[in-house]
């Protein structure tokens, strides 16, 4: 790719389409068999990106990306997710592009150096530490892991969950509460540390709904046990742990809406296949049903309103910041989610029995994309945010 311009959007789009349905697609069964044992396989396809100028497209052209503008980085990242791989094999997925993003933000010389540039590069993952399974959820000022300073170092106890791919990841950003006689939102501080620390404890990859994966695609269970970092592993200042969160919670969320798009133009592809093809009687099809019409209507609905709500709130953050679209990313947050549920459910359907089974693409989508309604927020709080928001305007 050039490096003072960018191809027309559609045609980029057009060209990573072509890669992830002949390069991507055809990968997911085996995919869905073992996650991590096709990682030397996704490596290979890694590399062909990076040989095609399209590797970390999003990330800013100063730490290494491509610098491709938000609002356009949601047409890429649509066509990204219509395939469980497309992020990672475009060095994009999460939680290493919002990791990079914040490092990129607040990280010191030294640690962009040790850290921000081997995982722009591909050549680490990492991981994010935050989620606590007894307290801290939706609500990251409940944190009960405390980083105690002694002399030039922090000493961290605590234990996390749901560390999505801490599992073979270099390092980990965690959150821990350094002040607990703080405001609420100036107690914590976020800490850089290898996984290779002895205070750091693999638990186990957690099993969702029956699924336990390994690798990148893992959700992991952590304890940390006497953890100790130098001061300097300190990302930004100390108290400023919530105020990062937020920073780097802005633009993640808009990503997962990106990427829920194109999940759901996947599926509605699916539907329209198993539609034209399924024979239900002689002569007739699925697809000659008004039900099943229905469905097919409803969903292109769902998808033309999330995306140009998406759009819509992508161009806003990138034009007057995250905080000034804080509102509208709340909005898109459960709006979205929920339009990918009701997308998924309508295709599951239309596949009947097939589609309970991982033979299925909406299988798999359908059972881990139902977290989609809690992470980063769950819907309700979201709601009640955007609630708030508008009525301090009618006080």
């Amino acid at each position: 790719m050039a490096a003072d311009a960018h191809p027309p959007i559609e045609e980029l789009a057009a060209r990573i389409r072509a890669f992830v349905d002949r390069e991507l697609i055809p990968l997911e069964a085996e995919f869905l068999k073992n996650a991590a044992a096709l990682e030397p396989v996704l490596e290979a396809k890694r590399e062909e990106v990076r040989k095609l100028g399209l590797w970390a497209l999003a990330l800013p052209r100063e730490a290494g990306g491509q610098g491709l503008p938000l609002a356009q980085f949601a047409r890429v990242s649509e066509e990204l997710g219509r395939t469980p791989t497309g992020h990672y094999v475009f060095g994009v997925q999460a939680p290493d592009i919002g990791n990079a993003e914040l490092l990129h933000l607040a990280g010191t010389p030294e640690q962009k150096e040790r850290y921000l540039k081997p995982l722009v590069a591909g050549r680490v993952r990492s991981c994010f530490a935050m989620t606590e399974p007894h307290t801290a959820g939706a609500n990251p000022v409940l944190l009960s892991t405390r980083a105690v300073r002694e002399g030039d170092e922090y000493v961290i106890d605590g234990h996390k969950w749901f560390c999505s791919s801490a599992d073979g990841a270099a390092f980990a950003i965690i959150m821990a509460v350094t002040d607990p006689d703080a405001p609420p939102y100036q107690r914590a501080s976020m800490f850089l540390a290898d996984t290779s620390n002895p205070g750091w404890k693999f638990v186990r990859n957690i099993p969702v709904m029956g699924e336990a994966h390994g690798g990148y695609f893992s959700h992991a269970e952590i304890r940390l046990e006497k953890l100790r970092v130098p001061v300097s592993a300190r990302l930004g200042p100390e108290g400023a742990g919530f105020l990062l969160a937020q920073e780097r919670l802005g633009p993640g969320r808009i990503h997962h809406c990106m990427r829920w798009l194109g999940i759901c133009a996947r599926a509605q592809e699916e539907l329209c296949k198993r539609a034209v093809r399924r024979e239900i009687a002689p002569g007739k099809r699925l697809a000659d049903t008004q039900l099943v019409q229905s469905w097919i209507a409803e969903n292109a609905a769902d998808i033309a309103c999330s995306r140009a709500l998406v759009m819509q709130v992508a161009e806003h953050a990138e034009k007057h910041g995250f905080k000034a679209a804080r509102e509208e990313v709340g909005i898109i947050k459960f709006q979205v989610a929920g339009a990918l549920q009701r997308v998924l459910d309508r295709t599951l359907q239309a596949h009947g029995a097939l589609g309970m089974t991982d033979d299925a693409f909406v299988a798999f989508a359908f059972r881990h994309e139902r977290a989609a309604r809690i992470y980063d927020g769950p819907d309700e709080v979201h709601k009640l945010s955007v609630a708030k928001q508008i009525l301090k305007r009618y006080r």
